[in-house]
């Protein structure tokens, strides 16, 4: 029993050394491992700027993704951040009816409606965005039925893009029309659309174009630097007639929207055809983009 006494004594001390050690060390600033406390602050606002940037990126693919599944239901009414109206260049509103059928991605016909304050327009997802004609109330149409506007102005104005261009001009002031202008409406006839891309454009390789696949990629490159500071880029496609570059930018997938715009019904028409051609450009297709066209002047 005397000797154990000593040994009970030791442990004891060990172990009050121990806790001790253990107690200080909770209270000791903690090990940075040779990194300083600056490095350590870089590092967290790094980490803070990179969840900031993943947050917005989130955002933004959130929002597209909700765009689509309200187009799957049904209806959609956003704010344009884009288009206006080009009368009074006040914003405007779309709202889209319709249904996406099939598992090809195709919708069917999707009917839109883009008021502004003072105007409204419409459009169709088979066709486009009409920003020319603004639609007018029914309560004017009784007035309008009453105007000086003959029907054969009428008849006349729908048929003005199958007349050849040399008996526009004298129809269109024997009519009232509009006035011929040849470098605009000579692109409104049907048979130049249907002859763009089945070699007109082609004949342009003879002047030195290096053709459109190699101007497109031209084109994405001199975007890329700023696409790249922005999560929401928009590529708008100023008289695209017959959608030759629109295909290729929207088929890229690179940009949140591409829009292309023209002047003539009949190249729209052209280049719906071509986009409704091509499986690559539906909405299950494409993943981050939206393609839309306008007519407009």
């Amino acid at each position: 029993m005397k000797n154990q006494q000593p040994m009970m004594k030791i442990y004891l001390i060990i172990s009050f050394f121990a806790v001790s050690a253990l107690s200080v060390e909770a209270f000791l600033p903690a090990k940075n491992n040779g990194k300083s406390t600056t490095g350590a602050n870089a590092n967290a606002s790094t980490r803070l700027q990179k969840a900031a940037s993943n947050t917005i990126q989130e955002s933004a693919e959130l929002a597209l993704q909700k765009r689509k599944l309200f187009e799957l239901i049904g209806q959609l009414s956003v704010a344009d951040s884009v288009l206006a109206d080009p009368i009074t260049k006040e914003p405007v509103e779309i709202v889209t009816q319709g249904v996406l059928l099939g598992d090809d991605g195709r919708r069917s016909r999707i009917q839109y409606k883009i008021t502004s304050p003072s105007n409204t327009f419409e459009g169709s997802s088979d066709t486009y965005i009409n920003l020319l004609e603004p639609v007018k109330d029914k309560k004017d149409d009784g007035d309008s039925n009453n105007s000086s506007q003959s029907p054969f102005a009428e008849i006349f104005r729908q048929a003005l893009p199958y007349i050849p261009a040399p008996l526009r001009a004298p129809l269109a002031s024997l009519t009232g029309g509009e006035e011929f202008i040849p470098m605009r409406d000579l692109f409104t006839s049907p048979a130049v659309s249907y002859a763009y891309e089945r070699g007109w454009r082609q004949g342009f390789a003879r002047a030195g174009f290096p053709g459109p696949d190699v101007e497109a990629e031209m084109a994405m490159d001199y975007f890329a630097p700023v696409v790249a500071r922005t999560d929401s880029s928009v590529v708008v496609d100023m008289s695209c007639a017959t959608g030759l570059f629109t295909r290729r930018f929207a088929s890229a997938d690179k940009y949140s929207r591409v829009l292309g715009c023209d002047y003539s019904d009949s190249m729209l028409t052209e280049a719906r055809r071509r986009i409704n051609a091509e499986p690559k450009l539906s909405s299950k297709a494409l993943k981050k983009t939206t393609l839309d066209l306008v007519r407009l002047d």
